[in-house]
């Protein structure tokens, strides 16, 4: 607590509890939401499958990605 040169409290003490108070109790200004999923906007990313698979897919020639994609989509009931 500080005190005034005369030797008084400068700071009332149940305004300094409430304000402690208030700030423990208080929630936190949470950050900006995450964004939504668009639909059609792919990412990028690194998986690992058996050589035959990868094969497999790419035996029909450019656009083995997109089959891969339209296999897993079918598996996880999209």
């Amino acid at each position: 607590m500080s005190r005034s040169p005369g030797g008084r409290r400068t700071i009332d003490p149940l305004k300094a509890a409430e304000a402690a108070f208030k700030k423990a109790t208080t929630k936190p200004i949470e950050g900006p939401a995450p964004a939504p999923s668009i639909p059609g906007v792919k990412e990028s990313v690194t998986l690992r499958i058996d050589q035959d698979v990868l094969e497999f897919f790419q035996q029909d020639g450019p656009g083995w990605q997109d089959r891969i994609n339209a296999a897993l989509r079918k598996a996880a009931g999209k």
